[in-house]
C-alpha cells in the first residue's frame, strides 16, 4: 500500500473511531442532511457537531455543499466502499496468516513426556 493510501486509511479509521461520527455518517449515507438538523439529534453544541462533520469531510467520507445559508452534508458511498474493500483485504491477509499458523501447528511433532520417567 502506498503512503498516500496509508494516510487515507489513517484518516478513515480516525474518523470512524468515534461513535457520533459513525452515527452522522449513517445518517448522511441514508440521505442529505443540513448540519443544523444533524446537530439537533445530539446532546452537544452545534460547533461540536460541525467539528465531527469536518473530520468526516477531511477523511473524504462525506461532502458538504452550500444551499443558501445552510451547509448540506451527504455521505460518499464510494469512499465507504473503499473502506470496506480495505477491511476485506486486511481480513484476507490475517485469515491467510492464521491458516498458515494452523498448518504449522498441525505438522509440528508433539512431544509427550512420560510422567513415570524422571530426568535429572
Amino acid at each position: 500500500m502506498s503512503e498516500i493510501d496509508e494516510d487515507r486509511a489513517d484518516a478513515w479509521f480516525h474518523a470512524l473511531a468515534d461513535r457520533t461520527r459513525r452515527d452522522i455518517l449513517r445518517r448522511v449515507l441514508a440521505g442529505e442532511h443540513s448540519v443544523s438538523s444533524l446537530a439537533q439529534s445530539y446532546d452537544m453544541s452545534f460547533a461540536a457537531v460541525q467539528k465531527h462533520v469536518a473530520v468526516l469531510e477531511r477523511a473524504g467520507l462525506l461532502t458538504k455543499r452550500r444551499q443558501g445559508r445552510e451547509a448540506l452534508a451527504s455521505g460518499d458511498v464510494e469512499a465507504v466502499r473503499s473502506v470496506g474493500a480495505m477491511l476485506t483485504e486486511l481480513e484476507a491477509l490475517w485469515r491467510g496468516r492464521i491458516s498458515r499458523m494452523d498448518e504449522l501447528f498441525a505438522t509440528e511433532p508433539t512431544r509427550h513426556t512420560d510422567p513415570t520417567h524422571e530426568t535429572d
